[in-house]
């Protein structure tokens, strides 16, 4: 799986399917602070903006170790060294 971290189809594929859920993830757990504050009801507060912006890369990373294994299997069929 080590491979991976070289193979450009790897990545585009963890980002295709990690970027839009995270971007989900991050409207429903701060879409309701970020609405708060872009009203000026409460102030910006750092762990917020901590966390939108790493809530993403945990999906994308939960996506690109899904997308290695498989590749890795897909890899391993192809040379023949398929396990039982």
């Amino acid at each position: 799986m080590r491979h991976a971290l070289a193979v450009p189809a790897v990545w585009r594929k963890a980002f295709l399917v990690g970027a839009p859920v995270g971007a989900l993830q991050v409207a429903v757990n701060q879409g309701d602070l970020w609405l708060g504050i872009v009203a000026g009801q409460q102030p910006l507060a750092a762990a917020v903006v901590l966390k939108t912006f790493l809530s993403p890369f945990i999906s994308i990373g939960v996506a690109w170790v899904a997308a290695a294994a498989a590749w890795a299997d897909r890899a391993r069929v192809a040379g023949g060294q398929e396990r039982s």
